[in-house]
């Protein structure tokens, strides 16, 4: 077995092997189990399309009048822009409901079908949709763009077009990944099918100037060195250019750090409602 020194150069442990956990069957059960409790309360506008592929479609909870509309959430889910799907997720819908956010959990087309530019071109019509189908007191309260892992990604991608100025009022990024140059190398890129030169123009970490919204970039205490370096630079790139925030999610890994969304003091809700506040 490798020693921890070894793998810090090992790109496929950092990126691959070594964000596994033996308790991640189990954790995605509990998830999927909390995922069906949320579809049966009901209130979900279902595959809503945001564009012509059959994966260009996110599910629409709005949050109740009652509990005092604060803004709307459009998540992107993880799965290294080649793998899962936005049903996975419903899970943090009802909590963020309940905080005051109507949530949007978005698919989009996967690699090798697409590339990850293809991607990012995609899912950049999703904030025109979404205000499309919120409710009216809904579409002049604050819309946040939030991502996991690959999501993360195309997130802040979102953010950085010229033509989100003004649309996008925060960004959340939780465990991502902003330079695809470390996984050009990977067994990852059976799929991505990258290069030097597209992996770095798919890397938003070497692209941020202009204006950017408020940020926030979240990592898991217990994930590889190479997502927390990722995480710490994005951070301190995006406070060059206007606010934002770095937490470390204390003795969470890759996956277990989305709890928080589900906790009324968790911190990923909190760093929401500060986003909007």
């Amino acid at each position: 077995m490798k020693e921890p020194e070894a793998m810090q150069d090992d790109l496929e442990y950092q990126y691959v092997t070594g964000q596994g956990r033996a308790t991640f069957p189990a954790l995605f059960e509990e998830y999927r189990a909390a995922g069906a409790a949320a579809e049966a309360l009901g209130g979900w506008l279902w595959d809503l399309r945001y564009g012509e592929h059959p994966r260009e479609t996110f599910d629409f909870r709005p949050a109740a009048a009652s509990a005092g509309k604060v803004g709307t959430l459009i998540y992107l889910h993880a799965g290294y822009w080649q793998s899962r799907d936005k049903s996975q997720l419903r899970f943090i819908a009802p909590g963020l409901n309940e905080a005051g956010f109507d949530v949007a959990l978005a698919n989009y087309p996967l690699c090798p079908e697409v590339s990850v530019s293809d991607i990012v071109n995609s899912v950049c019509k999703l904030p025109r949709a979404v205000r499309a189908v919120s409710p009216p007191a809904a579409k002049a309260q604050p819309l946040i763009m939030a991502g996991h892992s690959a999501g993360a990604h195309l997130a802040v991608e979102i953010a950085l077009k010229p033509e989100a100025a003004g649309a996008i009022d925060g960004v959340l990024g939780i465990s991502g990944v902003y330079d695809l140059t470390d996984l050009v190398g990977t067994t990852l890129n059976e799929n991505l099918r990258l290069d030097a030169g597209t992996a770095r123009m798919s890397s938003p970490l070497h692209r941020l100037r202009g204006e950017v919204p408020p940020g926030a970039f979240v990592v898991g205490e217990g994930e590889t060195e190479a997502f927390r370096l990722q995480t710490q630079a994005m951070a301190n790139g995006w406070r060059a250019l206007g606010a934002c925030r770095h937490a470390v999610s204390a003795q969470d890994d890759h996956f277990t750090v989305l709890k928080s969304f589900c906790a009324a003091d968790g911190l990923l809700r909190s760093i929401l409602t500060d986003l909007v506040a």
